[in-house]
Formats: structure tokens, sequence, C-alpha cells
């Protein structure tokens, strides 16, 4: 370990070898740190938060933080971070709330930006990007492979599906299905993600059958629920589809259309 002299960590938490911890900041009881992660000067971990093996947590973030819910009454909620995330400036993650599950999770791999707040309840996935100032309210959930554009808002219990695109300044008030490209305010849908999806591996097929959902969904004219209905019907024959037809079968919000 390598802890500046001027930090002050209770002896109560749980500190791995290999954790550098920068001057000034502070570390709480309830705290734990995997191996090989760094916290920058002037950061404050506090609360029940887990923070899983090499991370990077630069200056000046707030995590695990009291959620900003006035129904929370001290209860002893969880924040758990994964593994290989880096975190930049200014960053402030909360803990979960007791009418949610009580927990706030951020998987493995996410580039979160300066300026980035995930709030109580959240659940981000893997390999995520969040520019700056991208914001996150309550219950919010957002799927792996998935990129925030900076000064993205998204309200409370939206969805955001996993290999989605989201524009500077886009405003989400529903629930953004997997693999299409939005923005504005409120958001609106501009095609699909291809180019990432090519990134990742997808088939040119696969792309294709995507796009075809696409159009479905979006360009058809045809109501929701028919919409759903054929693209649950070629999902049957394309292995692709079936996330994208899964998500806008279960929305509880409705979807951006």
């Amino acid at each position: 370990m390598s802890i500046h002299p001027t930090a002050i960590v209770h002896p109560g938490a749980r500190i791995a070898e290999g954790v550098q911890i920068g001057a000034y900041s502070v570390i709480g009881e309830h705290v734990e740190i995997g191996e090989g992660s760094s916290i920058g000067p002037h950061v404050v971990v506090e609360g029940h938060t887990r923070i899983g093996r090499n991370n990077r947590i630069f200056q000046f973030c707030s995590i695990g933080s009291e959620p900003q819910d006035k129904k929370y009454a001290a209860e002893p909620t969880r924040l758990e971070i994964g593994d290989g995330n880096t975190i930049r400036e200014f960053c402030s993650f909360s803990t979960g709330t007791v009418q949610d599950g009580g927990l706030t999770r951020v998987g493995n791999d996410n580039w979160i930006m300066a300026y980035v707040h995930v709030a109580h309840d959240c659940m981000v996935g893997n390999n995520t990007i969040f520019a700056n100032n991208a914001t996150l309210a309550g219950h919010v959930s957002v799927g792996d492979w998935a990129i925030l554009g900076g000064f993205t808002g998204v309200h409370q219990f939206v969805r955001v599906g996993a290999h989605s695109f989201c524009g500077v300044g886009t405003v989400l008030l529903q629930d953004l299905p997997p693999f299409v490209t939005v923005s504005g305010n409120p958001a609106s849908p501009h095609g699909i993600n291809s180019e990432g999806l090519k990134r990742r591996g997808y088939s040119s097929d696969g792309i294709m059958a995507i796009k075809r959902a696409y159009k479905t969904l979006y360009r058809s004219g045809l109501p929701l629920a028919e919409a759903r209905a054929q693209i649950a019907e070629a999902a049957q024959a394309a292995p692709e589809l079936q996330l994208f037809s899964d998500f806008i079968a279960d929305s509880g919000r409705g979807i951006v259309r």
C-alpha cells in the first residue's frame, strides 16, 4: 500500500495490497478497496462502499455518499464498483435506498469522465462510456457498451439499452432500446449504432437484421404492439435481435420513439 501521510483512513477500512491513496483523501469505516486500485488526492470514499481491483479514481470525487433522496433515513445501503474502471475528476456516486434494492452498482471496465453523477439505486453495466457531465437520476439502468455523450441527462427509472449511443446534450425521458442512436431534448432516434457494433464483432448479417428491426419500429408507421410482434417473430431467425425484442417488450416507461 501507498497511503499519503495527509490521508485519513479509518482503521476499520479494508485496504488491499497495492492500493494507492493520495493526499488529503478520506476513507471511511465501511469501505473496501481492492488490489491495485488508486485513489487520487482530495477524494472522499464513505458509506458501505466496495471498490474492486485496478480502478483509477481521480481527484475531488465523492464516492459512496448518502443518496440525494428525501426519504433516506441513514439506512446502511451500499455502493459497489467493479474492476478496471476509470473515474475522472469531480464525479459523485451515491449509495442506494431501501425503497429499491438498497444498492447502487457500477460494473467493470467503464470509462467515466469528469463531473458524472450516478444517483442512488442505479445499475451500470460493463464497458460503458460516460462523457463529461452525464447524469443519471435515481433507479436508472445502463446496459453494457452504452455511450452517453456530454451533458446527457437520464430521467429516473429509465433504462438505457446495451450498445446504444446518446449524442451530446441528450435528455432521456423514456427507455432507450439497445443499438439505437439518439439525440435531442427530448431524445429522438437517428438510426442504429452500426459503427459500434462493427467494432464489437457483430456480423454484417446481424447488423442488417438490427437495421430492419429498427425500420419496423421507427419507420413502418405500425402501432407499437404490431411492431413488437413483428420484431419478436424476426428474432426467432436472428439471435442478434433477441436483446432488442426483449427490451421493447419489457419497457415500463415506454420507449424513445
